[in-house]
């Protein structure tokens, strides 16, 4: 039995991480924390968790815990991480590992020194529909691949209006933005299926100055993208098209095709208001249905239920890589990695120059 404590346990670690834990027989909840005690014991209360600490130093302290799980804001990322380091805990990060790619890279290093197991959530790695799809590309389905275009919806962020709740995701510096989280996390499902960016062009535009904060009649200082564009090229040669469009309400969906010398594989949604990393998919072959096999799906969760799914899926990686002692995937190095595609976007966008992805 693996016991879990999670830094940051309301928002987002109690609609995904603690459903997911509820349903896997590997693993035990013991702690919960948060940044004050009255949080952190109506977190444990609801979900039946037997400690309710303040702070990350204090739950990694804990004997009563093996693996920490990040899930603060991005910002608190590294300090959490590196509480969990010390300690000696094996840490599951949410995604952005860091505000950036030295920072990201720093605790790459940090966690293998440390000996431990580290991963970060990057979930449409574990996606099962994007498996499938990378080994529909391997064996050739679709013959060589030389396009891939990938178009789609990173609502709440970048649109005119923003939730109060996000209302500081609007500082560059908190990290999380409509590059670092939603297209990142296309970006890296892309990778999983398609294989990695190694040159990128790339647009950022940010098309207001200020915001509006929903429900409030304020506005607020923007200094993050609206749009984020991109043409590059894969390992493999193929050519890349990404458009990541913003918005405030939900999304629209996604499209991804594929196009190879002798085929073309397409993947969208079948529900509205969901986002690929998260959600099963419409595969098709030339038109033709290609449903992800039963074998594909691992965990006791429909993924037409949200984003729970795909987040069982990183935890039961997680698990089989500390029984077996290895590295899972994705981890910190896949982290740092992605982060230095990131910062490559974001170089390009400022010079209007194509970049290496290095």
């Amino acid at each position: 039995m693996i016991r879990v404590g999670i830094v940051g346990a309301s928002g987002w670690a109690a609609a995904s991480h603690l459903p997911a834990l509820a349903g896997l027989a590997d693993f035990e909840v013991t702690a919960v924390a948060t940044t004050g005690q009255a949080g952190a014991d109506r977190v444990a209360a609801a979900h039946g968790v037997p400690l309710a600490l303040v702070g990350a130093e204090a739950l990694a302290a804990r004997p009563e815990v093996d693996l920490v799980v990040v899930s603060v804001k991005a910002s608190g990322h590294a300090a959490a991480v590196r509480a969990a380091l010390a300690a000696g805990k094996h840490v599951l990060s949410e995604w952005p590992l860091g505000v950036d790619a030295p920072e990201a890279e720093e605790l790459a290093r940090a966690a293998d020194a440390a000996g431990v197991v580290h991963a970060v959530n990057l979930q449409g790695h574990r996606s099962p529909d994007a498996r499938y799809v990378a080994d529909l590309l391997a064996a050739g389905t679709i013959g060589r691949l030389e396009s891939a275009v990938l178009v789609a919806a990173g609502d709440p962020l970048g649109g005119p209006r923003i939730a109060p709740e996000l209302e500081w995701s609007t500082d560059p510096a908190a990290g999380t933005s409509l590059l670092t989280v939603m297209a990142g996390h296309f970006l890296a499902t892309l990778h999983r299926v398609a294989g990695p960016l190694v040159e990128v062009s790339a647009r950022l535009p940010r098309s207001r100055d200020r915001v509006e904060v929903t429900g409030t009649g304020r506005t607020v200082r923007n200094g993050v993208p609206s749009q984020v564009l991109l043409l590059g090229t894969l390992e493999n040669g193929a050519a890349a098209s990404v458009t990541v469009h913003g918005g405030s309400g939900s999304p629209d969906g996604f499209l991804i095709k594929l196009v190879g010398s002798d085929g073309t594989l397409t993947a969208v949604p079948p529900r509205p208001g969901t986002y690929m990393h998260w959600t099963d998919w419409d595969i098709r072959v030339d038109g033709e249905p290609a449903p992800v096999p039963a074998r594909y799906r691992t965990v006791p969760f429909d993924p037409a239920a949200g984003p729970v799914a795909n987040v069982a899926a990183v935890y039961q990686e997680v698990a089989e890589a500390i029984a077996r002692g290895r590295t899972p995937s994705p981890d910190f190095h896949t982290a740092a990695a992605h982060h230095r595609l990131l910062a490559a976007i974001e170089r390009s966008a400022a010079t209007g120059a194509p970049q290496q992805v290095r």
